[in-house]
């Protein structure tokens, strides 16, 4: 099998991921193809491979000029002739790696894409002998895409420069209008689709009550002392913030956001890729092709704007495969946090957030299973998604195992007569003026509140006016967002979120239907760590081979991952390789990397066995 013998010489595994052999093939029969593969699924290999397997220059357009490094250090780990070209470059450096270039000695050339569609070097570029373009971060070429980027339209040029040329466009996150739009700008020729599954099993996602932040996460951070990850807040501020008091903590950590200068987020990027800071505190600047691996865990400390957001940061975690874990803190706070965020945009696009924001929130309250939400989203089914009979959801018949909603499944409880009230009091108002007020205002006739705004409208002789005074007012909020969920309510898009009973509501109360409400979550709880992916190993020994990766890597100057995964090590640690033969067989241990690193490693293995028993009950 000649693309197997390839995968296994020059990358060290034995079998392909969903969908990369079928997208190489094409790749090798000269086909354009579109790529949409989450992050982790396995991108890079797509377009790696066949610039191995076909002499010719594979081209990779990358907007991260940060990353570019980092990604030509594993290739050339691995025995592969590649190379970058961007302004970190000295002069003499740079001529060199051009000099290079025009003899035909690289594979792979990464290049940022301002710096391809200039004149000058497209012209130098028609002398080489290019077999592909690969086009990374391709949503990035689109308006409608969340990271837009202008100097990705250029390279719609490549077509007219290089007609002959195949091109092959990535992303790991698109909707069906950016695909499009993707394919039309690149005009990308017949085009093969591959669209792989968005579901990534070996994350856990848990939304925790956010009642004092820095404490939750202090505590959380601290039962994983060997575990490295990302924080996302919302403002530069946090970022700097949390760092400090982290680092004041004794847990190493570094702030990321766009107010830093270059070389500042740079230094901080390359201590965390290099495991000399364990965590990074970041705004959404931070993480589009971030190449680490073991990164083991993503705290949202404040509410996304959107679930492709979302889905897009919590992707970063567990990119190797093993088990890792995505926490949202969520607060009803945050929510006119970023309402107040929006209200700065024009009315069109603050149309779209508003309801991109909803959705946000849907996914944060809901008690169905995160993961079946979130691939709903994306437009796919998971096969444990809840049925719907009747407006009502109906107990999940299967877990997907590794989501706090599935794992401890919220408690409900009889809010029919809490609902009557809500749906009451909505319909009395409608009534009134021929027109709905919002959730707040809504939840102030309820409690009886003494304001301005019920006085005046004459609500407070409504017969609705302080029948709710049981409840306190989140509580209220809480109930009136179930039932926009549910569907028995409306909320009109806009400035002005007003409310009404839909069609399903009205029949709800009329005929006093049962309906079933979620109780609040007040505590946060501590989820059982999942296992899904997990390899079981010899913990002492893995923490050795750990320490002698990191050794290995300091001295030459890379991310200790460049050398091995954790999946590798933790192989190691399982099956106890004392030969070159049995290491061989060890995931990511190809050719050259048996020949760099494999007395070390063996070495130290039997140094191990020396003193202490094999582990045989995995």
């Amino acid at each position: 099998m000649e693309l197997l013998g390839a995968l296994k010489k020059h990358f060290g595994y034995d079998q392909f991921r969903p969908l990369q052999r079928e997208i190489i093939e094409d790749a090798l029969a000269g086909q354009d193809a579109f790529v949409l593969m989450p992050t982790g699924g396995g991108k890079s290999l797509c377009f790696q491979l066949p610039a191995l397997m076909r002499g010719g220059l594979t081209i990779v357009v990358s907007p991260l000029i940060a990353l570019m490094k980092d990604q030509v250090d594993a290739l050339q780990a691995s025995g592969i002739p590649a190379t970058y070209l961007n302004s970190t470059l000295d002069r003499e450096e740079a001529k060199a790696r051009w000099r290079g270039l025009h003899r035909g000695e690289y594979r792979m050339l990464y290049v940022a894409p301002e710096r391809l569609m200039l004149d000058t070097f497209l012209e130098r570029a028609l002398n080489w002998n290019i077999a592909r373009f690969a086009i990374d971060e391709a949503h990035c070429i689109s308006e409608w895409g969340h990271d837009f980027r202008p100097e990705y339209r250029e390279l719609k040029k490549l077509r007219k420069h290089l007609p002959d040329v195949p091109i092959m466009a990535l992303t790991a996150t698109a909707t069906e209008r950016v695909r499009a739009d993707i394919i039309k700008e690149l005009k990308l020729r017949d085009p093969r689709e591959y669209v792989a599954s968005f579901n990534r099993p070996n994350l856990t996602y848990r939304v925790v009550p956010k009642k004092d932040p820095y404490q939750q996460l202090l505590e959380f951070i601290r039962s994983r002392p060997n575990d490295s990850g990302i924080i996302y807040c919302a403002s530069r501020k946090s970022t700097e913030s949390i760092a400090r008091n982290l680092n004041e903590d004794g847990i190493a950590a570094k702030p990321y956001h766009a107010g830093l200068t270059t070389p500042e987020r740079t230094k901080h990027q390359d201590a965390f890729l290099r495991d000399d800071v364990r965590v990074i505190t970041a705004t959404i600047a931070f993480g589009m092709g971030i190449n680490k691996p073991n990164v083991r865990f993503v705290v949202h400390y404040d509410l996304p704007k959107n679930i492709e957001s979302y889905y897009q940061e919590t992707g970063r975690a567990g990119r190797d495969g093993l088990p890792s874990e995505c926490v949202l803190l969520f607060s009803p706070g945050d929510v006119a946090k970023q309402l107040h965020f929006i209200e700065e945009k024009s009315e069109s696009e603050a149309r779209i957030a508003r309801a991109q924001l909803q959705q946000m929130v849907h996914y944060a309250e809901s008690r169905e299973c995160r993961r079946t939400e979130l691939l709903k989203y994306f437009g796919e089914s998971y096969p444990s998604m809840a049925e719907v009979a009747g407006g009502q959801a109906v107990p999940l018949q299967h877990s997907c195992e590794s989501c706090d909603n599935c794992l401890q499944p919220r408690e409900t409880f009889d809010g029919t007569v809490h609902a009557q009230k809500f749906l009451s009091c909505v319909y009395r108002i409608h009534a009134k003026h021929g027109f709905g007020f919002g959730l707040g205002h809504v939840v102030d006739v309820l409690r009886g509140a003494d304001t301005e705004a019920i006085r005046q409208r004459g609500h407070n002789e409504l017969s609705t006016y302080g029948i709710g005074g049981e409840l306190k007012r989140a509580e209220w909020q809480a109930i009136g967002r179930e039932l926009l969920r549910l569907g028995l309510v409306e909320c009109a898009p806009g400035k002005f979120a007003t409310l009404w009973l839909t069609p399903a509501g009205l029949e709800t109360l009329r005929k006093r239907t049962p309906i079933v409400l979620t109780k609040q979550i007040h505590i946060a709880e501590k989820s059982a760590r999942i296992k899904r992916g997990a390899i079981e190993c010899d913990e002492v020994l893995f923490d050795r081979l750990r320490r002698l990766r990191r050794k290995l890597a300091d001295q030459r100057g890379v991310p200790a991952y460049i050398i091995f995964s954790d999946v590798s090590l933790r192989e190691m640690a399982r099956q106890y390789p004392t030969n070159s033969t049995q290491f061989r067989r060890i995931p990511g241990v190809g050719e050259q990397k048996l020949k760099d690193f494999g007395e070390a490693f063996l070495s130290e293995i039997d140094s191990h066995l020396a003193t202490n028993h094999r582990r045989s009950c995995f």
